[in-house]
């Protein structure tokens, strides 16, 4: 029997899979361009190659693997994010931060490298979640804010993240980037009173 390397064999299982996500993660960050193959996922979490068909049947199977873990990783991290921000304009200022802050991380090319690489109704459903889930806490911020039109006004805040991601993945400084959203949001966003 192969030796575990944790108290049980779910936890064991649960680290493998965990570690082959994150070694996939870690290569389409540095080489977006292509899907990368099991055996070289298998060798980044430094396990067999044998190993990681235990886990994933096929390259594809990854992908979809993958991408149900990416989307909801940046969701969970925003709202986190949000909710620990207290004041809705802080709360909006989180959502902006965040989001740069992952973008910063490398999360974004990685989510660009699976549209590139893996489209397809999975991504699309994901995708969608994704933004749906985000879209509430922000127009929920924005309503309690007193702003008249929280949709279109979370649309146009989205406008910022998506012009500041895209300077910070031209290889932009990205704490500058950051301050310069916060600097241009903020007056907007102090709560009243």
């Amino acid at each position: 029997m192969p030796r575990i390397s944790a108290p049980t064999v779910a936890e064991h299982r649960a680290a493998k899979h965990r570690a082959l996500l994150d070694a996939a993660r870690a290569i389409l960050a540095e080489e977006p361009g292509a899907a990368p193959s099991l055996a070289a996922v298998a060798g980044r979490a430094g396990l067999a190659r044998s190993s990681a068909y235990e886990y994933f049947r096929s390259r594809q199977d990854l992908l979809d693997a993958l991408i149900q873990d990416v989307f909801p990783r940046w969701s969970k991290r925003v709202t986190d994010a949000m909710a620990a921000a207290g004041s809705p304009g802080a709360q909006v200022l989180a959502y902006v931060d965040t989001n740069l802050e992952l973008v910063a991380e490398g999360e974004h090319a990685v989510a660009r490298a699976l549209a590139a690489i893996a489209p397809g109704q999975q991504l699309d459903d994901s995708s969608r979640v994704m933004h749906r889930q985000l879209s509430h806490p922000l127009i929920d911020a924005l309503r309690a804010l007193g702003v008249p039109d929280p949709a279109t006004t979370a649309e146009m805040i989205n406008a910022i993240v998506y012009s500041a991601s895209s300077l910070i993945e031209a290889g932009g400084d990205p704490a500058g980037i950051r301050s310069r959203a916060e600097e241009l949001l903020g007056p907007f966003l102090r709560d009243p009173g």
